[in-house]
């Protein structure tokens, strides 16, 4: 296979974008990531969204796409595996251009979910519908048995949790594309409303509108678009039981475990590697998971690294610089591939107030449903 490289970037703010339309967002965040790397036109593009038809009424949006970017007759394959839709596209455009199929690839997520449809029934379709949904459990409830076994079994404390979106709300008011750019104390963290036991709506990332695009092309022609090349080291993917009570531990992303160890085998790496890691944070919850899944933290362990200031800016393992769903938003088709934006700024220098200082190689992980399925990937500064 061919070396890959990022050579352009695109992303819309992430928030309450009443003034846009879906297929304006797609288009936004596609043409500033062409602009990017002053290319003119493109072999294919893949384009990560959950649900248009349920949130915005709107199906078929790969010849949507390439008409309102004056680019009828390229391809373009929507995909959809839930929240990790983005990441899903991002490595089917990876593999397009490493197999030599084709040289100027997009990988964009786009979801509009503010436009009427109720976000949270539409969400619950990533569940498993016979055993699960049916009985009207929906992603909050889903999460929070997540969070509940992890108290019982390792002692996480509401306050490791609330420490999470602290942190996350710290890096996020440092992002002008994020949308909520603001801190959040412990306190408020723990008084806000309960969503369901143990997480409070200050655990929970929100339901936002955005886009994000980047292009893809082959490492030796990577000079061609930027001085700022960076290169896809590795993609892993694994699918686990759609169902959380058909786990063998409820507390244990093993997809995540499983997409992560597939992508540190292919990039030849391991956790003590990464400089700085973009992972999905939809509830607070998730990101202590995900990252003792990935083995950035002891199992049981991952409650305190946040509250002890190892995954901060300045810490051991910066984690969710970019503000994370929680503060930076969570528009499900697009969040894969912000997180992508996010890393590759980091490692081009390009962070401004969020840089990690030194930073060579970084690590996104996106997520779908309540774990059912992982994508990782890991990218290295050239």
């Amino acid at each position: 296979m061919r070396d890959v490289a990022v050579v352009g970037l695109g992303m819309t703010p992430f928030g309450e974008l009443w003034q846009h339309s879906l297929r304006s967002l797609s288009v936004e965040a596609a043409l500033e990531a062409m602009r990017d790397a002053g290319a003119d036109m493109l072999d294919g593009v893949y384009l990560g969204n959950m649900a248009g038809g349920q949130f915005v009424g709107q199906e078929h949006l790969g010849p949507l796409l390439a008409d309102h970017l004056g680019m009828r007759g390229v391809p373009v394959t929507r995909v959809e595996s839930a929240c990790a839709s983005g990441g899903v596209a991002l490595r089917s455009a990876f593999f397009e251009v490493a197999s030599g199929a084709s040289d100027l690839v997009l990988a964009m997520g786009v979801e509009k979910m503010n436009d009427g449809a109720d976000a949270t029934n539409v969400l619950a379709t990533a569940a498993d519908q016979e055993t699960e949904a049916y009985h009207g459990i929906t992603f909050p409830g889903l999460y929070a048995m997540i969070a509940r076994a992890h108290m019982a079994e390792h002692g996480t404390t509401l306050e490791d949790l609330a420490a999470v979106s602290v942190k996350n709300h710290r890096h996020g008011a440092r992002n002008p594309k994020a949308q909520f750019r603001q801190e959040v104390t412990l306190e408020q963290v723990m008084a806000s409303s309960l969503v369901a036991d143990p997480l409070r709506l200050l655990h929970c990332s929100p339901v936002s509108d955005g886009a994000a695009a980047v292009l893809l092309c082959p490492l030796d022609r990577a000079k061609e678009f930027t001085d700022r090349p960076v290169k896809i080291r590795a993609s892993g993917m694994a699918t686990s039981s759609m169902a959380l009570a058909e786990r063998r531990d409820p507390a244990f992303l093993d997809a995540v475990s499983l997409s992560g160890s597939r992508a540190y085998h292919m990039a030849g790496l391991g956790p003590a590697d990464i400089d700085v890691a973009e992972v999905h944070d939809c509830f607070s919850i998730a990101e202590i998971c995900v990252i003792e899944a990935l083995c950035f933290a002891e199992q049981g362990k991952g409650g305190a690294a946040a509250r002890t200031g190892e995954t901060a800016l300045g810490g051991r393992l910066p984690v969710n610089p970019s503000g994370g769903l929680k503060s930076k938003g969570h528009p499900v088709g697009a969040t894969g591939i912000a997180q992508v934006i996010e890393i590759v700024e980091q490692l081009r220098g390009e962070a401004g107030e969020r840089q990690v200082q030194d930073a060579r190689i970084g690590l996104t992980q996106n997520m779908g449903g309540s774990g059912g399925s992982s994508v990782v990937h890991i990218f290295e500064r050239v």
